[in-house]
C-alpha cells in the first residue's frame, strides 16, 4: 500500500509541477521563476515531512513519493523543471 501511494505522491507531484512550471515561465521573469522554485519545494518538502509524520500508512506513502518526485525531476530535468538550474535567472 505505501509503495502504490508513493508512486501517486510522485505522479501527483509531477502534476503539480507541471502546473507550477508553466505558471512560472509564463511570468517571465527571474522572480517568478524563483517564487515557483519555492512553492514546488515547500509543496515537496513540507507537504512530505507533514505527511510522513501522521500516523496513516497512506500519508507516509504519498509524503515519500512527493519528495521523491522532487528530487527525481530535479535530477531528470538538470534542475530545470523545480528551478534549481542557475540559467533560469539569468
Amino acid at each position: 500500500m505505501i509503495i502504490g501511494l508513493a508512486f501517486v505522491g510522485f505522479l501527483a507531484f509531477v502534476v503539480i509541477n507541471l502546473v507550477v512550471g508553466i505558471a512560472a515561465v509564463s511570468t517571465e521573469s527571474a522572480a517568478g521563476i524563483g517564487t515557483g522554485a519555492v512553492f514546488l519545494a515547500l509543496i515537496a518538502f513540507g507537504g512530505g515531512i507533514w505527511l510522513t509524520r501522521r500516523p496513516e500508512p497512506w500519508a507516509k506513502g504519498l509524503g515519500i513519493g512527493l519528495m521523491a518526485g522532487w528530487a527525481l525531476v530535479s535530477i531528470v530535468s538538470a534542475g530545470f523543471c523545480t528551478g534549481l538550474n542557475p540559467q533560469m535567472y539569468q
